[in-house]
């Protein structure tokens, strides 16, 4: 049985930084791309951030770029989120998703297994 477990989530001031986990059991984690999408209120389900299952391959969404960075230690089936210079428009639940395939993907459709999100507040 895979299960996917977020931790690190919070309520954070703007410009404040936050590092979310993403614990991995019951699937081979090396062998899967993983990802990181997040849900605001009202809102569909965004694409944040994806990394191959060598580590090597990242793409972000422009929304996050060069404040988000994912990473990922397949020694301890964990992926990471570091999240710097935090804003308002960042709250959501944050969640990580393991995907169908090796290589990066941004598409939802792509991704399997997901975690039950975490909760991520930025006041102005």
């Amino acid at each position: 049985q895979v299960q996917l477990v977020e931790s690190g989530g919070g309520l954070v001031q703007t410009g404040g930084s936050l590092r979310l986990s993403c614990a991995a059991s019951g699937l081979t984690f090396a062998s899967y791309a993983m990802g990181w999408f997040r849900q605001a209120p009202g809102k569909e389900r965004d694409f944040v951030a994806t990394i191959s299952g060598s580590g090597y391959s990242i793409k972000y969404a422009d929304s996050v770029k060069g404040r988000f960075a994912i990473s990922r230690d397949n020694a301890k089936n964990t992926v990471y989120l570091q999240m710097n210079n935090l804003r308002p428009e960042d709250t959501a639940i944050y969640y990580c998703a393991a995907a169908t395939r090796y290589t990066i993907t941004v598409s939802l459709d792509d991704y399997r297994y997901w975690g039950q999100g975490t909760q991520v507040t930025v006041s102005s």
